[in-house]
């Protein structure tokens, strides 16, 4: 296998680490964002250039054989050269055009963020945004991202970045529901839950109704919302999700929790490449506008 190393292409070795990493054919496709086909003919070069089965084929997916292994740690390594070099090619940039892919939290999607993304473009008609919506951590080292926005108590990532602005949460209800909230009732008040195994976690008991119990498992702020909308109980969620809802009102009487802090990050080596820099700069200063909804001042202006 070492000796028809130096003869393997990069494309081959990007599509191993990406079936390596997803377990599958269609999972690296995705991931490359190439059709299942150009997978599978890759990595079949691949192993017919090394003389070798990379891959044992199971009914659960593909997974390392022990020159898969091998190769792992030398793929690994080309990888991070390679984007290294793509890293401090782009950062040459000095006209803000391209494309910056980034990633953001859903949440902040739905409230104020999509109007801020499109009024970026607005402002730089020659960058074009590639957003994809998660809670995941994209891995900006390997290139899946160029900016993460985060929604996160603290970063331990090796990147550059800042932390922008910490928001708050509040407890929420439909106004059905708050109308036989006088006299609480845990047999017929209850907290929305968000998934965990657990009835009583700990955010429960910095909450202004520690006893109150958990019921159901709804993990998505915008499910959760609905579920409140709908008289399912109380919900904990982001002041700048809770306090823009018509059908939502915050419980009386209660006040905001401090919550997580907004980060925006991105790869040292791009730093000081243009569109990069113009993204993060524009996206700093438009969140900050919005911050007396983040941090839960808005609640009484809207009624």
């Amino acid at each position: 296998m070492t000796d028809n190393f130096s003869s393997t292409n990069w494309s081959d070795l990007n599509t191993f680490l990406a079936v390596a990493r997803n377990n599958s054919l269609r999972g690296a496709a995705r991931s490359l964002r190439v059709n299942h086909a150009t997978i599978t003919r890759r990595l079949q070069s691949l192993e017919t250039s090394l003389n070798t089965r990379l891959f044992d084929r199971k009914p659960e997916g593909f997974f390392l054989s022990q020159a898969g292994e091998t190769l792992m740690i030398s793929a690994e390594k080309v990888e991070s050269e390679m984007l290294s070099v793509e890293r401090k090619i782009s950062g040459r940039d000095t006209k803000p055009a391209g494309i910056v892919r980034v990633i953001v939290p859903p949440a902040m999607l739905r409230s104020f963020l999509a109007n801020e993304l499109v009024e970026f473009t607005r402002h730089f008609p020659e960058i074009e945004i590639d957003v994809e919506a998660s809670h995941s951590y994209s891995d900006i080292a390997r290139g899946e991202a160029d900016v993460s926005i985060r929604m996160a108590p603290d970063v331990n990532d090796d990147l550059v970045g800042r932390r922008i602005i910490q928001y708050s949460k509040g407890v929420y209800a439909s106004k059905e529901f708050l109308r036989s909230f006088a006299t609480m009732d845990p047999e017929k008040h209850s907290w929305i839950g968000w998934g965990e195994d657990k009835p009583y976690h700990n955010w429960v008991k910095d909450t202004p109704f520690p006893t109150l119990p958990i019921r159901h498992k709804i993990f998505s702020n915008a499910l959760q919302i609905e579920a409140a909308k709908g008289g399912l109980g109380l919900s904990l969620l982001p002041c700048f999700l809770g306090d823009v809802e018509p059908k939502l009102s915050r419980v009386p009487d209660t006040e905001v929790i401090p919550s997580n802090s907004i980060w925006i990050l991105l790869h040292r080596d791009l730093q000081k490449t243009a569109r990069i820099r113009a993204f993060v700069d524009f996206m700093v200063a438009a969140i900050l506008k919005h911050k007396p909804l983040l941090a839960g001042r808005l609640e009484s202006t809207r009624k």
